[in-house]
C-alpha cells in the first residue's frame, strides 16, 4: 500500500514497524517517557514499545502534558519514528515543534484517513514528503 499523508509537522523521515493502536491514548501516564512503553494498564495495546516504531494513533486523551512526554521521549531517543494520526492534536504536536526549536531531531507527524489504518501493519516508511508505503505484513 502506498499513500499521500498531510505532513502536519515535518521532521525526520521515518520507517519502522507499524504499531496502530486501537484505542486512543493519553501520553501523560500511559506512556513512560523513559522507555517509550506503554504503561497504561487499561489500554489494548499494554507494555508495547513505541519508540522506533511508526505510531499510528486513532485518538489521544486529552492532557496538556502530552506535548511534554513526547518532548522527553524525543529527548531520550525513545520517540516513535514517525507518528500518523487522523486528525491534528495540537497539544501533542506541540511537543515535536518544541523538540524541533530545541535543536532536537524530530520524527515527522503526518495525517492519513483512519480508514487507512487498518490497512497498515508490517513496516512502513515515511518519504520527507508525507509519501507513506507500506512493505510486508
Amino acid at each position: 500500500m502506498s499513500a499521500a499523508a498531510e505532513i502536519l509537522v515535518p521532521g525526520k523521515a521515518g520507517e519502522g514497524e507499524a504499531l496502530v493502536l486501537t484505542a486512543p491514548i493519553s501520553f501523560w501516564g500511559g506512556v513512560d517517557p523513559k522507555t517509550g512503553r506503554i504503561a497504561d494498564v487499561r489500554h489494548p495495546q499494554h507494555g508495547e514499545v513505541i519508540a522506533g516504531r511508526v505510531l499510528f494513533l486513532p485518538g489521544t486523551i486529552g492532557s496538556s502534558s502530552a506535548s511534554a512526554v513526547l518532548m522527553e521521549l524525543v529527548h531520550n531517543g525513545r520517540a516513535p519514528a514517525a507518528l500518523v494520526l487522523h486528525e491534528p492534536d495540537a497539544i501533542l504536536l506541540l511537543g515535536l515543534i518544541v523538540a524541533r526549536e530545541m535543536g532536537w531531531e524530530t520524527p515527522m507527524a503526518v495525517r492519513l484517513g483512519r480508514d487507512a489504518f487498518e490497512t497498515c501493519g508490517g513496516r512502513v516508511r515515511i518519504a520527507e514528503d508525507g509519501a507513506l508505503t507500506v512493505s510486508g505484513e
